[in-house]
């Protein structure tokens, strides 16, 4: 039965992602969104792969310092095929991705899941925060193009169902909240007689290592490096997409803030929960190019063309790193997201 109901997830999440690129290329001319494709300059996007792939590097970088500081030391290049073959699961189980590239750590060089997904946490609460100050550079910068793509696209004719749904909304609201109040009460009330179960400890031993690598970017050796390799991902993030417009002659002659306008929503819809953002990144990539005035099917051919080279970079780069990682621990990717992540209780410091 569960396996039938994870089966039945992962269809459902698959049909969201291809209703969503329906909905991107329906009623479009295929015709000319192949005869955009055919004339891009791809001269710019093997550019924007070795960009991507030194921010893989990078980012690599910046979380083995995180480890380094949990006092749970792993080679570079152990943490890097961990994060790619998390990568790459990603793109087959949406959100599986980072337990597995834990699970793939802890194999390789036996970083307690619970420390390593404390530290996946902290990297994308750091994400979170970057991507808020995106946004809001990017309502600063273009506030008028910005307004038009959230009225004319994001909102269109939902003004009216949010009135009418307001009530119920802060109804369940107020509801959510309450239940979180009792809740706590309860597990306060019946502390003593939690900790004699076995369950309990086990889950709090888990929220202890994880905490211990969340909390792991406060003991860092070197913030100013953390910070530098963080700046620098971002900054090959937003040059994969300005650069890119050189791939078109349709987009060629957008500025830089419509690179950070697209770089910011397609990471919104790269977060999606789906199978590596497709369908969510080329809706809302479509749509921020259509409020700079580019065609709906020069903005699909973008988008494909952009999501279509950094999955071949992962699908390259992400089954090299889950060859070498499966040769060292003689684990396959289905044991690892098969494994139980509260089952790990090695002791943390």
């Amino acid at each position: 039965m569960k396996k039938l109901l994870t089966i039945l997830k992962y269809a459902l999440l698959l049909s969201v992602s291809g209703l969503l690129m329906w909905y991107a290329i329906q009623g479009q001319d295929l015709n000319s969104i192949g005869r955009n494709l055919r004339e891009a300059d791809y001269t710019w996007l093997s550019i924007t792969m070795v960009l991507s792939a030194l921010g893989y590097f990078s980012r690599a970088y910046r979380w083995k310092m995180q480890l380094d500081a949990t006092e749970h030391k792993a080679p570079f290049w152990d943490v890097y095929h961990a994060m790619m073959v998390g990568y790459l699961a990603n793109m087959v189980l949406p959100r599986m991705g980072e337990v597995i590239r834990c699970s793939v750590l802890q194999r390789t060089s036996k970083v307690p899941v619970q420390v390593a997904l404390g530290t996946v946490v902290t990297e994308r609460v750091i994400d979170v925060l970057i991507l808020l100050c995106l946004l809001g550079g990017t309502l600063l910068l273009d506030f008028n193009t910005f307004w038009a793509f959230v009225t004319d696209k994001l909102l269109a004719g939902r003004y009216d169902e949010l009135a009418r749904n307001r009530t119920p909304l802060l109804v369940a609201g107020v509801i959510a909240l309450l239940l979180l109040v009792g809740l706590a009460y309860t597990l306060f009330r019946n502390l003593e007689r939690l900790r004699q179960n076995a369950l309990f400890n086990k889950v709090v031993l888990f929220v202890k290592g994880l905490l211990a690598g969340v909390f792991s970017v406060l003991k860092l050796e070197n913030k100013l490096l953390f910070l530098l390799h963080t700046l620098f991902t971002w900054t090959v993030y937003y040059l994969m997409d300005y650069l890119a417009f050189k791939c078109f002659p349709a987009t060629y002659s957008l500025d830089m803030k419509a690179g950070l306008a697209v770089l910011t929503f397609g990471a919104l819809g790269m977060a999606a929960p789906v199978a590596g953002g497709i369908g969510p990144f080329h809706v809302m990539v479509q749509g921020i190019l259509l409020a700079y005035g580019i065609s709906k099917e020069a903005g699909i051919a973008y988008a494909l063309v952009v999501h279509g080279s950094q999955t071949i970079l992962v699908v390259l780069m992400g089954g090299i790193s889950f060859v070498a990682s499966m040769m060292k621990s003689g684990r396959s990717l289905r044991d690892l997201a098969a494994e139980p992540t509260l089952a790990v209780t090695t002791d943390v410091e």
